[in-house]
């Protein structure tokens, strides 16, 4: 079994993480849990940061808060020296109420609503990303309105397309992301942005998708984003002063999983970049990125305890947790592959293949299929690694299932960065309106 960051096999034949036995805490807080290992966030924060600095050129490394977004892990962006992204008011809120400077936020998404724009607005974000001409006629007349003059890139698709799954490849040129490069779009927004008054226009952002493994791809999407500006330069008389090629930066999820060292991404892109603008004579850009399941994937570790079973023989055997797509929908949307210990046993063999069943009213509703694990019996602790990304940020209430709590573990302390879920909670938002309540008197 591979073991990522702190977490190890205890004395006790127990899976300990950030110093904590994984029994201790599923026994204090409850399952199903998110535990993150919060050394090893840090350590993947800094390994782009030193990357970075290595590679001499200015640059910012923006945390894409989509990832994982909870006020505790904005604060360690920022103590980290990280920017930050965010898609929304509710992410644009998070960070400001983390006390997040807005001066290194960026805004990003194809459909910002004009409420999301004016908030962005008035906290002063660092950056807007448009992505599309609706949204750059908006931002201008809102910014206008306002009397403000606001930093902007435009997102592009440089047409590459990723080595990943199609839900979360988005750099080709049949996308709903950004301004196509291949058909002109890209140029015309860039001379319609450096004409209006209220946007300053910084540079181009690009992204090519998600969990990438080869650095061929960025060293590609750098190239032809070098090449636009090029062309800007000679046809507009615009030089940029920021190159942002986005993330995608793959992790470890199973033993078929091989990702590269940060370093080795990063010098792929800047080795690129530096290549491109200095045999052009062009002035060597800034270049930002925006890691996020990177960052934290592999720092999440989900527990829960083993409930019902059921053997078919010669088909199958179901093994069912107390959690499932309401905490982790990634099998469901992507069919995701996870490996998984039983926590209090982490010492001993396998025994049996089963597949990991999740309780909610859905066949698909499924975690793992075909893990190798000792005799699973009823109250056993399952840990299932690397959900530190997009598990919690895309967790639901289906079924009317609590979400989880998360705790951050390190040198032997465990704290609460959010609290689990009340049956109170589930209903907090509901309202009986008063004709039904009147109807139900009336049938009464």
């Amino acid at each position: 079994m591979y073991f990522h960051g702190t977490s190890k096999i205890n004395d006790k034949g127990h899976l300990e993480i950030g110093g904590c036995d994984t029994t201790d805490l599923a026994r204090e807080y409850g399952t199903p849990l998110y535990v993150v290992d919060e050394a090893l966030v840090r350590q993947r924060a800094r390994e782009y940061v030193e990357a970075f600095r290595a590679s001499g050129l200015k640059f910012q490394v923006a945390y894409a808060s989509k990832a994982f977004s909870v006020l505790a892990m904005c604060v360690i962006a920022e103590q980290e020296g990280l920017s930050l992204d965010v898609v929304s008011d509710g992410e644009l809120y998070t960070a400001l109420q983390a006390g997040f400077p807005a001066g290194r936020i960026h805004f990003h998404g194809n459909n910002k609503t004009p409420e999301e724009i004016n908030m962005a607005l008035d906290a002063e974000i660092g950056c807007f990303v448009v992505d599309n001409f609706t949204e750059l006629r908006l931002l201008n007349a809102l910014a206008g309105d306002k009397g403000k003059k606001v930093n902007i890139l435009l997102r592009i698709t440089p047409g590459v397309e990723a080595h990943t799954h199609d839900y979360i490849s988005t750099g080709q040129e049949d996308s709903k992301f950004g301004f196509d490069l291949q058909g002109g779009a890209a140029f015309q927004a860039v001379e319609e942005a450096t004409g209006l008054k209220h946007l300053h226009l910084l540079g181009v952002h690009s992204h090519i998708g998600s969990q990438i493994f080869e650095v061929e791809g960025f060293r590609m999407a750098a190239d032809k984003v070098c090449g636009f500006a090029l062309d800007v330069r000679a046809k507009l008389n615009y030089t940029f002063q920021v190159i942002n090629l986005g993330g995608g930066f793959g992790i470890r999820y199973t033993n078929d999983d091989t990702p590269l060292q940060v370093a080795e991404y990063i010098k792929a892109i800047t080795d690129s970049v530096r290549t491109n603008f200095t045999k052009a004579d062009y002035p060597l850009p800034e270049i930002w990125v925006e890691p996020g399941r990177s960052i934290v994937g592999d720092a999440g570790t989900t527990l829960y305890t083993v409930g019902t079973s059921k053997d078919i023989p010669g088909v199958r055997k179901y093994v069912s947790v107390d959690g499932g797509m309401t905490d982790n929908p990634r099998p469901a949307l992507y069919q995701s592959q996870y490996e998984a210990v039983l926590a209090n046993r982490a010492g001993e063999p396998a025994a049996e293949t089963v597949s990991i069943a999740g309780k909610c009213c859905e066949s698909g509703d499924m975690l793992i299929w075909d893990l190798e694990l000792p005799q699973a019996k009823s109250g056993d602790l399952l840990a299932v690694f690397c959900t530190g990304a997009y598990n919690y940020a895309m967790a639901s209430n289906y079924n009317r299932i609590r979400r989880p709590a998360v705790v951050f573990v390190r040198d032997g302390a465990a704290d609460v960065a959010v609290k689990r879920e009340t049956l109170s909670d589930i209903i907090a938002g509901d309202v009986i309106p008063e004709r039904l309540r009147k109807s139900a008197l009336t049938n009464g």
